[in-house]
């Protein structure tokens, strides 16, 4: 299949390689030329411009980082207008409806282009892995014609069908404040258990016992505690903006978000603090500096899961 793939960023970049691979006759185009060195070794065409990427292609793919750019390359960039009737445009990007809408509405609806949203979990290792979650909104028949190009960059079994346009992006932005409340609470318990004099081992296997236990606290949190690693992989400056989207998202709906906002405040603080390139686990550095430690685990016997989980 011909494919347009623009956003070589650290998921972008994985995702085209695997395109290449499975043997489709990729173009690609981002604002660094040189992100494009090993897709054009593999034998993709690289593209001047969002436009030239998308002439002629069956399936353009973005993957991109605010839905200001998303806007930007469709209708400013000239992609929208370069894409031939009836083909497909796949927008992978953490954006929401409303961006979306205005580009189908200025452009795409009176040309017959196709459209689906769907964003992706699984982080830069499920990029490369080719192992990636994806939530895809649109009509059931242009999910399935999308499907090959798909499965081509995520697990075939957890490419989801969410609902109509739209419900990708909301789906996408509901899991990124549900994992972000998950490690401000978890770093919030975590510092109260370790100031009080809890082993910071012994808690985590105690809380992991209970029905408070939670997959962020059995592995997500890990790379913190066994190797001080905060996810450099997915800067500070796009936790922040998902949040902003999804407290906007609920102001639009009328739906109550103090909590979310809450949240939001304690990553916009890290990002002031910690830099908008720090990894987006970072809020757990401002725990740390309340409890007077940094969380590690001292061996890997401790960081191994409680053996009498109970289920909730």
């Amino acid at each position: 299949m011909r494919i347009g793939f623009i956003g070589l960023g650290n998921m972008g970049r994985h995702m085209a390689r695997h395109l290449i691979h499975a043997g489709h006759l990729v173009t690609v185009h981002d604002t660094r030329p040189e992100a494009a060195v090993d897709h054009l070794a593999l034998g993709a065409r690289w593209a001047d411009s969002p436009a030239d990427c998308a002439r002629d292609a069956e399936f353009l793919i973005t993957m991109l980082p605010n839905p200001r750019i998303v806007e930007d390359v469709l209708l400013r960039g000239g992609a929208a207008q370069a894409l031939p009737a009836g083909a497909l445009w796949i927008d992978m990007s953490t954006s929401t409806p409303a961006a979306a809408e205005r580009v189908a509405a200025e452009v795409l609806d009176a040309r017959t282009v196709r459209r689906l949203d769907a964003p992706v979990s699984g982080m830069a290792r499920g990029a490369e892995a080719g192992s990636l979650q994806i939530f895809v909104g649109g009509h059931d028949d242009d999910f399935h014609d999308a499907l090959p190009v798909l499965r081509a960059m995520g697990d075939p079994d957890r490419i989801l069908h969410v609902g109509p346009l739209g419900a990708g992006y909301t789906v996408k932005l509901m899991i990124n404040l549900l994992w972000f409340s998950h490690l401000v609470a978890t770093s919030e318990v975590l510092a109260m258990g370790v100031k009080a004099g809890v082993d910071l081992g012994v808690l985590r296997s105690a809380l992991l016992a209970s029905p408070a236990a939670s997959h962020f606290l059995e592995s997500d949190i890990m790379c913190v505690l066994a190797d001080g690693d905060y996810d450099d992989s997915f800067a500070m400056a796009l936790a922040c903006k998902d949040l902003g989207l999804a407290v906007d998202l609920g102001r639009d709906l009328g739906v109550p978000t103090e909590l979310s906002a809450l949240v939001e405040q304690i990553y916009r603080r890290s990002k002031a603090q910690h830099g908008d390139l720090a990894g987006e686990m970072s809020p757990v550095r401002l725990y740390e500096t309340l409890a007077g430690q940094e969380f590690r685990l001292p061996h890997p016997m401790a960081a191994a899961p409680a053996t009498t989980a109970l289920t909730v």
